[in-house]
């Protein structure tokens, strides 16, 4: 029984077909001329008939070597197409994705510039976690977080994503005309906070100020609690009390009114968020599109 014909003599004959020389056709290939030679004499033998006629000045087919030719250049030409296709997919960015971070850094920096980069690569799926834990990526499965620079572990891959931000004290007007505006941090431990708690350590978060140089911790009390900047803010506008939160999920109430800045000379700014990651990660395309798409441009 005759042998197939491997796909590399299909695509060497094709080649001296086309140009109508051995010395052209081992050239593109990059074989030496005689091995070249070797392979089409072999492959007609297998054939049984002759593919090619030679003499000393050029190459022409033979009416079964034209036969041949046009049989499988359009199919030799169907493959090459569809082994670029998949090598397009190997680079093109695909997969999913779980991501743990806080709904600030969610609303404030991740979603605004995610929204494009989703919508150009509908092969990408992610899932978020918010609350404001840190949260272990590794152990819990998660592919990244984001977190504030200060406090990624040093094994991590971070890039920035965002600019610095602050922490502002707001209260309603009726609540600082009831209970006066305070002047001094310490002045926080007469007045009703709105207090935030970290899920993962558990406790209630110290408010952290800073004027010249100085910082200073100051842990509050009050008549709520929340693990949400959103909830803090609608009872701070319900005049339940002072909260501390981001300065720029606020602008809207501080423009409208509702809310009122306090110790603004206090209020310190934070490195901004960064995404971080397992190094790892870091070669897969999906990775380069969410970076890519994340990454802070000063």
């Amino acid at each position: 029984m005759m042998r197939k014909p491997d796909f590399n003599d299909l695509v060497w004959f094709q080649a001296v077909a086309e140009l109508r020389s051995f010395t052209k056709a081992a050239a593109r290939i990059g074989v030496a001329q005689s091995t070249l030679s070797h392979t089409i004499r072999q492959l007609e033998a297998r054939m049984g008939f002759p593919l090619l006629t030679r003499t000393t000045r050029n190459v022409a087919l033979t009416a079964a070597g034209q036969q041949l030719l046009d049989t499988v250049t359009p199919r030799l030409a169907e493959i090459e197409d569809e082994i670029a296709a998949l090598s397009a997919l190997r680079d093109k960015p695909s997969g999913s994705l779980r991501l743990t971070l806080s709904d600030h850094a969610f609303d404030s920096v991740v979603w605004p510039k995610l929204k494009p980069m989703l919508a150009a690569y509908p092969e990408i799926s992610v899932e978020f976690s918010l609350d404001s834990s840190f949260r272990n990526i590794v152990e819990e499965g998660f592919d990244a977080g984001v977190r504030l620079g200060e406090s990624i572990e040093k094994d991590m891959i971070a890039i920035r994503i965002g600019a610095d931000w602050r922490l502002v004290a707001v209260a309603s007007p009726d609540y600082l005309a009831s209970r006066g505006m305070p002047r001094h941090p310490q002045d926080l431990l007469r007045h009703s906070c709105i207090n935030m708690r970290h899920i993962t350590a558990g406790g209630l978060y110290a408010w952290e100020f800073e004027k010249d140089g100085q910082p200073l911790r100051v842990r509050v009390d009050g008549q709520l609690t929340f693990n949400n900047s959103y909830a803090m803010i609608d009872a701070a506008v319900a005049g339940l009390g002072i909260a501390y939160v981001p300065e720029n999920i606020v602008a809207a109430q501080l423009e409208a009114g509702t809310l009122v800045l306090a110790l603004d000379e206090w209020s310190p700014f934070f490195e901004g968020y960064y995404l971080y990651y397992p190094s790892r990660r870091q070669n897969m395309p999906v990775f380069k599109a969410l970076t890519d798409a994340l990454r802070h441009k000063v």
